[in-house]
């Protein structure tokens, strides 16, 4: 049975309101996965959706440009549809100052992790007991001030590097003193890229939700998240693709003129 190209192509446009002519190689070739695919991301974008297009432009720009993925043709693609959508310059900065946080996991995993190895190893006693400090009150009170939030997993870092916690407090609450996305959006951002297949960070996702829910959302909002967020995996395709493509040239090259 023959496959409809162009019908799937239009599908997919209606859908998601654009094309790309990176995904002409993989519906010419795989046109059954394509249409399958298509399906599939094309959930989140169906009318009745909760998120505005301009939303999951911007979610889409947060996974692509986070440190677990640094996808480029995928980052400028999104760039450009939300911008059509009516982002801003702003707006899109704000969401590379949100999704740069990330590397903080190495701390939120570690101290946990080393605070486990100090009372294994009979070391247990060396970590600060008791009340904080006026200087570790004062950071915390300041920390919720900004963040809104405050998690047990903060209270290692804050006992063994006051110094780091405030540092790192002064840069992660730039976009929440400054920036002008709703609080939500804020940490449906946050969610988007713990979840990521490319990090799937548990600890932080469920912090962002429970803090998105308080702040208004909606389950249906949080699910279409993750919704648009699951889609990660097409990166295969889109990075495969056009090396396959390459190779079977060069391949096919090698072959005439031997």
């Amino acid at each position: 049975m023959s496959v409809d190209k162009a019908r799937i192509k239009q599908d997919f446009i209606d859908a998601r309101g654009y094309w790309s002519w990176g995904w002409d190689p993989l519906l010419d070739m795989a046109p059954d996965y394509f249409a399958a695919y298509a399906k599939l991301s094309s959930v989140p974008w169906k009318p009745g959706s909760v998120l505005s297009p301009k939303v999951k432009e911007l979610l889409y720009i947060a996974i692509d440009s986070s440190t677990t993925h640094m996808f480029e043709a995928g980052l400028r693609l999104h760039i450009r549809n939300a911008l059509g959508y009516g982002a801003t310059r702003d707006e899109i900065m704000e969401v590379f100052q949100l999704t740069s946080v990330l590397g903080v996991h190495t701390v939120t995993m570690g101290v946990p992790a080393l605070l486990d190895a100090m009372r294994s190893v009979g070391r247990g006693a060396e970590i600060q007991a008791g009340e904080l400090t006026p200087e570790q009150k004062k950071l915390k009170a300041d920390f919720i001030a900004a963040r809104g939030y405050w998690s047990e997993m903060w209270d290692g870092v804050l006992t063994l590097s006051p110094d780091y916690f405030e540092a790192y407090s002064e840069f992660s609450s730039v976009p929440w003193k400054h920036g002008t996305l709703e609080p939500k959006i804020k940490e449906f951002i946050y969610i988007a890229i713990d979840t990521a297949t490319t990090h799937l960070y548990e600890p932080g996702t469920r912090i962002h939700m429970e803090n998105a829910l308080k702040l208004g959302a909606t389950p249906a909002e949080i699910m279409e998240v993750l919704a648009l967020t699951s889609v990660l995996g097409v990166h295969t395709m889109a990075v495969g693709v056009p090396a396959l493509l390459a190779e079977l040239k060069r391949a096919e090259e090698k072959k005439q003129s031997a």
